[in-house]
């Protein structure tokens, strides 16, 4: 029976949370380490901080250098990549089981000698910064970053997590040390480990490596709340499509006894495509865009509301009137009873479909862990969603009138 398991492993006196799946179906095994709290949501007033220094910790290390520490990856069919989000600091490293010794020993050494050096740092500044213009003539970026400072302002979720140019120029070597020093810490660490591993022995021969890590300190969780605040935000390009983003606040009490039904409620506004009441209404109905699109998002960060829609420039203040009455009509309304059947069918029928890889379920188990949940939680949420009656779903949608509150961020001509 797949799935994952739960233990503890103590490093200096530190007890790390490791989530395990064995699984020898391939020849192969995966470490992740996961530094929570290390994220761009956490950098401080550093825009763009976490995000540089994922880009610079791909640089190999300091000995070897990026190109040497990449062909030694190479030659070994060995894939050990650093990456960070809102929320974390992540490090994956992926090989065949029988190069395990040698991926380790790779890991060993970047993790204890990075390439901190100003011609890396240079290097990658160039790479950050090129990225970021490049998204200047990306529209849906554009509307998308615009959102967000109008549901987050005044909080480090109004801005992206690669930050911008000004910012990414301006950080110094000395503050990119200062960060992975207290992000790559015993403390602020979870590890994944899956595969065609002996587990135990596994988690033995990482233990000296990760024992030359600093304990560090865990950082003070933080949660936002979206703008309830409509606001409009129009910027204009040179484009012949109107891209329209828009968003309000979601007030989730409790995510183990509610998440479910919001997730339900999700599906049948917008989430779904062809189906939802969004894109039935925007495109099937109206002909008004190709896609349309809304969801509820749920994570430790912030819940709330968000979607999307491109348009002609002539039909944008038509689509926008129209997104507010098709969010306005559900609240006030609710679903059907086909509506609901219709969600249950697809969300029960296509849950093996969401387990099938092994990456698939330890990634589900880790995010259930965080959010404070069983690991097999989505067993429990199904079991929850099959018995969810209509007259519990439509008063749970009617009890969320705050989605009424809409911002709404326009690129256009």
């Amino acid at each position: 029976m797949f799935g994952a398991d739960l233990s503890k492993m103590e490093v200096n006196g530190v007890e790390v949370p490791v989530i395990y799946e064995q699984s020898s179906i391939i020849p192969t095994g995966a470490i992740q380490l996961i530094f929570s709290r290390s994220g761009s949501a956490y950098n401080g007033e550093i825009q763009g901080l976490s995000y540089l220094s994922s880009l610079l910790l791909n640089e190999g290390t300091k000995e070897l250098g990026g190109v040497k520490f990449a062909s030694l990856l190479e030659e070994k069919a060995i894939s050990l990549h650093v990456s960070s989000s809102q929320e974390f600091l992540e490090i994956d490293l992926s090989f065949l089981k029988e190069q395990e010794e040698e991926a380790l020993k790779l890991l060993a050494m970047l993790l204890q000698s990075p390439n901190l050096t100003e011609k890396a740092l240079s290097k990658v500044k160039q790479q950050a910064i090129s990225s970021l213009l490049a998204k200047k003539n990306d529209y849906d970026y554009l509307a998308s970053v615009g959102l967000s400072q109008l549901l987050f302002k005044n909080t480090p979720l109004q801005f992206p997590s690669n930050g911008n140019p000004a910012a990414i120029k301006a950080i110094s070597l000395n503050q990119v040390k200062s960060y992975i020093a207290h992000a790559i810490s015993l403390k602020r660490l979870t590890l994944v480990v899956g595969g065609d591993l002996d587990i135990q022995s596994t988690l033995s021969k990482l233990n000296p490596l990760l024992s030359k890590l600093p304990l560090g300190e865990q950082s003070e969780f933080k949660s936002y709340s979206a703008n309830a605040q409509t606001q409009s935000k129009v910027q204009y390009k040179p484009t012949e499509q109107a891209y329209i983003y828009f968003g309000a606040p979601f007030m989730l009490k409790d995510y183990k006894s509610e998440a479910y039904k919001a997730k339900v409620m999700s599906f049948i506004l917008g989430a779904s495509g062809f189906g939802s009441r969004m894109m039935e209404e925007i495109r099937v109905k109206n002909g008004l865009a190709y896609s349309a699109y809304m969801r509820i998002n749920l994570s430790k960060l912030a819940t709330y509301a968000s979607g999307y829609l491109q348009t002609k420039i002539a039909n944008q203040d038509q689509s926008i009137k129209l997104v507010k009455q098709v969010v306005k009509e559900f609240v006030e309304d609710g679903v059907t009873q086909e509506e609901l059947d219709s969600a249950k069918k697809f969300l029960l029928g296509s849950e093996p479909l969401r387990s099938e890889t092994l990456s698939q379920r330890l990634s589900t188990a880790f995010g259930n862990y965080y959010l404070g949940l069983d690991l097999d939680y989505q067993k429990q949420e199904l079991q929850k969603i099959e018995a969810l009656s209509l007259e519990e779903l439509n008063d749970f949608i009617k009890s969320h009138k705050e989605i009424l509150d809409l911002s709404f961020s326009i690129v256009t001509k």
